[in-house]
This record gives C-alpha cells, sequence and structure tokens, in this order.
C-alpha cells in the first residue's frame, strides 16, 4: 500500500518543518537537561492543528484524517519525542471531552485545552497495573454530591505539570459496582499527592506517581456514563499505537539523517568514514528499517480512516516502529562514534528516548500476544 502526500499535505508538512526548526530546536536541550517543558510553543503548533485539529471544525477542530495526522505525528517525532508525547496527551482528553463532555464540561475544559491555557494529565496505570487494565484498583465511590477516590496512579506523563487530569477508577454507587469510569480532577479543587519520577526516557514530559487519599471531586465532574471507560480506552487504543509508532519512524528518520550527513563528513585514515564499508552497512540497513517503518504506519493509518479493524495492523505497526527506531538510533550512535555520547549533541537523547516507545500503550510483548491472537485465533493470555 503506498501513500503518497497530497499537495496540501506537503505544504502542511514543509510548514511544519519550518517551524520546528526555528521555534522548538533551539529550546530542546535546555529542557531536556533541566526536565522542563516550554509549554508555549503549543499555541505555535495549534495553527497547525497539533491541538484538537482531529475534532471537527463544528467542534472547534479542522477535521483532520489520520493520515495527515500521522504524517503530523512523525514530524513532531522527528523534532523532539518529549514533543509528541505532550501532544499525544493533550489530545487524548481533548477527544474525550468533545465525545461525551457536557456543556459545562466543555467550557470548564475543553475550551482551556483548545486555548492552550491549561495542562492535562490521563491516569491509568497503576503501580501494580500496566497492560492490563481491567485491574484497575483504584477506586471512586460515590458519597452525595461527591466522589471520594482512593489509589494511586504511575508513571502518569504530564503528572508533574497539569492542573487537572482524567483519572480512571473503579466507581461504586448505586448504579455501578465496580465497572471502570472517567473523573476529571483538578489540582486546585480536589488536591492530590504528586511525586516526580525521574526517567531516562523523555525527561521533559513530567512523569509522576499520584496519590489520592479520600480526594473528593465533585459528582458533576463524572466524565459520560458511569462504568463506561473500559469500551471507550479500548476503542482509542489502535489510533494511539498509531500516533507512537509514527513519532518512532520520526525520530529513527532523524537519526538517519545525523548519522549520513556524519559519515559524509567525518573523515578517518584520510578518507570520509561513509567509504567504509561496513558503515555503508549500517546506514543501509538503518534505512530499510525506517522505509519499513514508515509504511507498515502509513498503511495502519490509512486503514482508521477506513474504518477498518485496525487491531492487527496498529499493533504490527507500534511492535515493528518503536523495535525499529531504537536500533535505528543505536546504529546511528554507532556511526558518531564518541560523539554520539556527548549529551549536548541529539544522538544520545534519541537514543534514550527511542527506547521510551517500545512500552507505553502496550509493551512489544503485549503486541506480540494480540497479532498471534488474531492471526491463529487463541490467547497466550490466561
Amino acid at each position: 500500500m503506498f501513500f503518497e502526500a497530497t499537495p496540501e499535505q506537503r505544504l502542511l508538512r514543509d510548514n511544519i518543518r519550518r517551524f520546528m526548526q526555528a521555534e522548538v530546536a533551539p529550546l530542546i536541550s535546555r529542557h531536556d537537561q533541566e526536565k522542563t517543558f516550554p509549554f508555549e510553543i503549543l499555541k505555535g503548533l495549534a495553527q497547525f492543528g497539533y491541538i484538537g485539529g482531529r475534532l471537527s471544525e463544528e467542534q472547534g477542530g479542522m477535521g483532520l484524517d489520520q493520515l495527515t495526522w500521522a504524517m503530523m505525528m512523525e514530524e513532531a517525532g522527528y523534532a523532539w519525542l518529549s514533543l509528541r508525547t505532550i501532544l499525544n496527551i493533550t489530545n487524548g482528553p481533548i477527544a474525550k471531552l468533545a465525545a461525551v463532555g457536557t456543556p459545562d464540561q466543555k467550557t470548564r475544559f475543553l475550551d482551556p485545552l483548545l486555548a492552550c491555557e491549561r495542562k492535562v494529565f490521563t491516569a491509568i496505570s497503576e503501580p501494580g497495573t500496566g497492560s492490563n487494565i481491567a485491574q484497575i484498583q483504584t477506586r471512586a465511590d460515590l458519597k452525595g454530591d461527591h466522589y471520594v477516590l482512593n489509589g494511586r496512579k504511575l508513571w502518569i506523563t504530564n503528572g508533574a505539570f497539569a492542573d487537572f487530569g482524567i483519572v480512571v477508577a473503579r466507581t461504586y454507587s448505586d448504579n455501578c459496582e465496580g465497572q471502570l469510569s472517567t473523573f476529571l480532577v483538578e489540582r486546585e479543587v480536589s488536591p492530590y499527592e504528586v511525586r516526580r519520577v525521574d526517567t531516562m526516557v523523555l525527561r521533559s514530559t513530567g512523569t509522576a506517581e499520584l496519590g489520592f487519599d479520600n480526594v473528593r471531586v465533585p459528582r458533576e465532574n463524572l466524565l459520560g456514563e458511569e462504568g463506561g471507560a473500559l469500551k471507550r480506552m479500548l476503542q482509542g487504543l489502535d489510533g494511539a499505537r498509531v500516533n507512537i509508532a509514527m513519532g518512532a519512524v520520526g525520530a529513527a528518520q532523524c537519526a538517519l539523517d545525523l548519522a549520513t550527513d556524519y559519515a559524509k563528513t567525518r573523515t578517518q585514515f584520510g578518507r570520509a568514514i561513509g567509504s567504509f564499508q561496513l558503515v555503508q552497512k549500517m546506514i543501509v540497513d538503518m534505512t530499510i528499517r525506517v522505509e519499513a517503518a514508515r509504511a507498515l504506519g502509513y498503511r495502519a493509518a490509512m486503514a482508521l480512516d477506513r474504518g477498518e479493524d485496525t487491531r492487527v495492523s496498529a499493533s504490527i505497526a507500534k511492535l515493528y516502529a518503536t523495535e525499529a527506531a531504537h536500533e535505528v538510533a543505536s546504529m546511528a550512535l554507532q556511526v558518531h562514534g564518541g560523539l554520539g555520547y556527548a549529551t549536548d549533541y541529539p544522538i544520545e537523547r534519541i537514543f534514550r528516548d527511542t527506547r521510551g516507545g517500545t512500552i507505553p500503550e502496550g509493551t512489544t510483548e503485549v503486541q506480540t500476544l494480540i497479532v498471534g491472537r488474531e492471526i491463529l485465533g487463541m490467547s497466550a493470555i490466561a
């Protein structure tokens, strides 16, 4: 399946690249080292549709299709994987609020998100619960006009920076007996514990552990119906996996470009290292992986646009692209030799950050089991 960008998509891509080079690239090194994020750039990126662009025009978006969005995720990954991650974590709640939010919730939460005036997280994973979201233990008990939340959430992207978020909890009320629901939890209105978690990957994404100890959340902050969260989460997984895949493709392409340029200009023994057979072998291997990953990602995006079942194509794209991206980054580091280790040069960061794509939205192993189940008709998970 072949993808060729339309003139409109090429123009959008070119404009995005110019913006990333001029406005984002100069900020990356400092923020990565300081473990902060320049949220002010989101308003500039909103003009291209990076904030809410997938929403319909009636909802305040641009009606972007999955294919265009995949291309935009590739460009974001090329620039900075922490940026792609923050964009993804912001647009998830935007989509949920647009789909099931009440008019009051849209005014209080959606509109400020679209205006880049608030920061948001989504809290699903827990210390004892990762890929198996059906085992979430955080609970919400309805007590009069409030829900009372108890539990802990871990590996929460943007949790250290955000002023509100969507929390998934097992819900208990007269109408719900332990099913999963989602709640809009504001840091000032419903104070919760925040503990910054430093990681070797995506250091600018504010990863945190959140603690909820009898946290009172107004009843009107229930997002959607009680017990409806699991279905909504499963529906959005394929799109999220394609987003991660395309961000990985962008980062891999950046690593390849850097390695190619370096191989042409770095000399050893009186000649460019690109003339050495083993260096050429690495460049070729990197190119093959990038091209294959891109093809798999765009294939899955086109299938999403057509409304097809994308469980297999999205999982294959996510599995291959994220693993290939880290392999490409590793080879790019090898081409650079000692320079690849330098923390003020992008290869070291790309090498770390590409490792981060193989775990979220289902690990490589989980993707393997999903594809195996669909091919064989047998589940390897009890």
